[in-house]
């Protein structure tokens, strides 16, 4: 194995997603792995690792293939500095997703809320109908 590099079933336990979630988001271009093996198997690097994550996580927040893949270009460009000329425009839009991210969070608190104090009335149901059959 290549130092630094990682085959696709350590990946999928680091990361916590299936090895045919990984496989998908390689399809659509989303995170494809940095190199292959002498024997084709995919490798990922540390980097390739870090952008699974962020997609887990934005995956519960509803943001869609493109939305994800957009985010990335966009992080890759800052971080390279390929977007030197646009970097205030860069910077705006990974403003936009953050700001997004947020919104999405509430929503996500919002509804924990909801079903937080359903399973409790739920819980008080229960006590008070067992305390009815002891009687």
């Amino acid at each position: 194995m290549i130092e630094g590099m990682h085959q696709i079933g350590e990946v999928a336990g680091a990361v916590g997603l299936s090895l045919r979630t990984i496989r998908h988001y390689e399809e659509v271009g989303l995170v494809p792995p940095s190199g292959r093996s002498a024997g084709g198997f995919r490798l990922y690097t540390d980097d390739d690792i870090e952008r699974l994550q962020l997609v887990k996580q934005m995956k519960p927040l509803d943001f869609t293939l493109d939305e994800m893949r957009e985010l990335m270009e966009l992080r890759d460009r800052l971080a390279d500095g390929s977007g030197d000329r646009d970097h205030a425009e860069l910077v705006e839009r990974l403003e936009l997703f953050a700001t997004a991210a947020e919104r999405r969070c509430e929503a996500l608190r919002e509804q924990l809320d909801a079903t937080q104090a359903m399973a409790q009335m739920l819980r008080r149901e229960v006590r008070r109908h067992r305390q009815t059959v002891r009687r």
